[in-house]
C-alpha cells in the first residue's frame, strides 16, 4: 500500500504557548485524537481515565457513573441509554479536557464492525489516534501472535484518511501472568505489521486503563517501559499541518444574499464556508466552477465578520467584486494560470486550471453498507458541499487486512477496504487524496435508503 502519512516531525512542539489571538481559536490549537480498535478493548475506559486523573471531571459526574458500587469509569463517554445497556460504545462521543501544556478533543470511537461508519467519521478529523490493543485477546505468549482483525482494521484505515500521529495502547497488561514478555510480543507484532502497511507510528506504550498506569502518570519500570505516559506522548503531537501551501479551493457551503438580488446597497453577496486549500485574501484571481466565470476577491471575513485573510481550515465568508453565478456546492478556486509556450510554438497557450474537473477517477473505498459493492451500482457522491451521481465502473482489487496483499476482487464485503473505478455524472474538481484531504474526499450515499455506504479517497 502506498503511504499516505507524512511523517511525524521530530521537533514537534506542544501548542502551550498562545498569543492574544490564539484564545479565539482554542479549537484550531486543541489536538483532536480518537481511540479506535477492537470491541472492548477499554477505549471508553482510558478516556475516563484521562479525564479523571487530568482532574477534568466533577465528584457530582463521577457519583453519577457507579455501577455496583464503584465507579465505571466507560460511563463517561458512553452515553446513550442502548450503550449502557449493552456495554459496547455506538456513537462517537466527544469530551474535552485540558492540561498545563495542551488542550484535547477526544472522539471515543465505537469498535463493533457494525458501526465502522462511525469510527471513519471520527478519524476523518482527528490529529492523531490512539489504537487501543487488549492483551488479553492475543496470544502474547507467542512470539508470532496474530493481531485482532479489527486493530488492523482501524489501523489501516486511519492511516488511508492521513490521520498524521498514531500511537499504540497495549492494554490489560495487568491481567496476564507476564506483563513484560506480552509488552515485548505484542510490541514486535505491532511495529512489524506498522512497517509493512507504511504506517509512521508515534509510540507503543503498555497501559492500564483500569488502574491508570502510564495514562496520565509513568508508571516507573512496569513491563521493562522506561518512557513517557500516552498523556504525555499526546501532549507533543503536532497538529495536523493545513494544506496552505496549494492553490485556494473554497466549497460554498451558505450564500448570504439580501431580499432583492439586484439591491445591492447593503454590499455584494456573500460566499461562506471552509477553506479546503490554499488561503484566501483581497485581490485573489478566482474562478468558479463548474460555471467557468471568472472573477477578483474583493473581501474577506472570518468567523466573526472581522475583514481579514484566511487559510486553509478555517472558515471564512468572500465577497467578489462582480455579481457572478454562485450558488451552494459550487467551489471558488484559484484562477487557471497561462501555461509557459514552447519557443517554437506560435500559437497562445491555453491557461492550465488550478483544479482541473473530473469525471473519472481511481480512488480506495472503505465499504460500509450492509450490501456489497459491485460494479454497476450508481451512489449519490458528495463532494465538499456538492452532490453528483457516480457509477461504480469497476472494482479493481480488494485488500487483505491480514496480509496487506491486494487480491482480486469483484465486489467489496461490507467492511472491506478495496479500490475501485468511479463514473461521476458530473466532473468534480478531485484531487488525490495524498495530496490534499478535503479535495480528494468523497461519500458515496445509497440512492434508495440514504445511508452512508462508503469512504472515498481519490488516487
Amino acid at each position: 500500500m502506498t503511504s499516505t502519512l507524512n511523517s511525524i516531525a521530530a521537533s514537534a512542539q506542544p501548542a502551550s504557548a498562545e498569543g492574544p489571538n490564539d484564545q479565539q481559536n482554542d479549537h484550531i490549537s486543541a489536538l483532536r485524537f480518537i481511540t479506535c480498535g477492537s470491541v472492548d478493548d477499554g477505549k471508553s475506559t482510558l478516556i475516563g481515565r484521562l479525564l479523571v486523573d487530568s482532574r477534568a471531571v466533577l465528584q457530582d459526574h463521577l457519583a453519577g457513573v457507579q455501577r455496583g458500587g464503584e465507579t465505571d469509569l466507560a460511563l463517561l463517554t458512553d452515553g446513550l441509554s442502548a450503550e449502557r445497556e449493552q456495554g459496547i460504545t455506538i456513537d462517537v462521543a466527544y469530551r474535552y479536557f485540558a492540561t498545563e501544556a495542551r488542550k484535547f478533543i477526544i472522539g471515543d470511537a465505537p469498535g463493533h464492525e457494525q458501526y465502522t461508519r462511525n469510527m471513519v467519521t471520527a478519524a476523518s478529523q482527528a490529529d492523531a489516534a490512539v489504537v487501543l490493543v487488549d492483551a488479553t485477546k492475543l496470544d502474547w505468549q507467542n512470539p508470532q501472535l496474530t493481531l485482532l482483525p479489527q486493530t488492523r482494521r482501524h489501523s489501516l484505515l486511519v492511516h488511508l484518511l492521513r490521520v498524521h500521529s498514531l500511537v499504540f495502547a497495549v492494554n490489560k497488561l495487568d491481567a496476564v501472568a507476564d506483563p513484560q514478555l506480552a509488552y515485548r510480543h505484542i510490541r514486535a507484532a505491532l511495529e512489524q505489521f506498522a512497517q509493512h502497511a507504511g504506517i509512521a507510528v508515534a509510540g507503543v506504550v503498555p497501559v492500564s486503563a483500569l488502574k491508570g498506569w502510564n495514562v496520565v502518570e509513568p508508571h516507573s519500570q512496569w513491563c521493562g517501559y522506561e518512557g513517557p505516559s500516552l498523556l504525555q506522548i499526546l501532549e507533543l503531537l503536532p497538529n495536523t499541518p493545513p494544506d496552505t501551501a496549494l492553490p485556494l479551493a473554497f466549497p460554498v457551503q451558505w450564500v448570504e444574499k439580501f431580499s432583492a438580488s439586484s439591491d445591492t446597497s447593503q454590499g455584494r453577496r456573500v460566499f461562506w464556508g471552509r477553506v479546503g486549500a490554499g488561503q484566501v485574501q483581497p485581490g485573489t484571481p478566482v474562478q468558479i466552477f463548474p460555471s467557468g466565470q471568472l472573477a477578483t476577491v474583493a473581501q474577506v471575513l472570518d468567523h466573526a465578520r472581522r475583514p481579514t485573510d484566511v487559510g486553509a481550515g478555517k472558515s471564512a465568508g468572500v465577497i467578489l467584486d462582480r455579481e457572478v453565478d454562485v450558488s451552494r456546492g459550487d467551489w471558488i478556486v484559484a484562477a487557471p494560470v497561462p501555461a509557459t509556450p514552447a519557443e517554437d510554438d506560435f500559437d497562445t497557450p491555453a491557461a492550465v486550471p488550478a483544479w482541473p474537473g473530473q469525471r473519472e477517477l481511481r480512488a480506495t473505498v472503505a465499504w460500509m453498507d450492509d450490501e456489497p459493492l459491485v460494479a454497476g451500482r450508481v451512489y449519490w457522491a458528495l463532494h465538499g458541499h456538492r452532490w453528483v451521481k457516480a457509477k461504480v465502473r469497476r472494482v479493481v482489487h480488494r485488500l487483505d487486512i491480514h496480509t496487506l496483499a491486494e487480491e482480486d476482487a469483484s465486489q467489496l464485503e461490507p467492511n472491506a477496504i478495496g479500490h475501485v473505478e468511479l463514473l461521476l455524472q458530473e466532473p468534480l474538481p478531485a484531487a488525490p487524496f495524498a495530496r490534499s484531504r478535503v479535495l480528494g474526499a468523497l461519500i458515496l450515499v445509497d440512492t434508495a435508503s440514504h445511508k452512508t455506504a462508503g469512504a472515498v479517497l481519490v488516487n
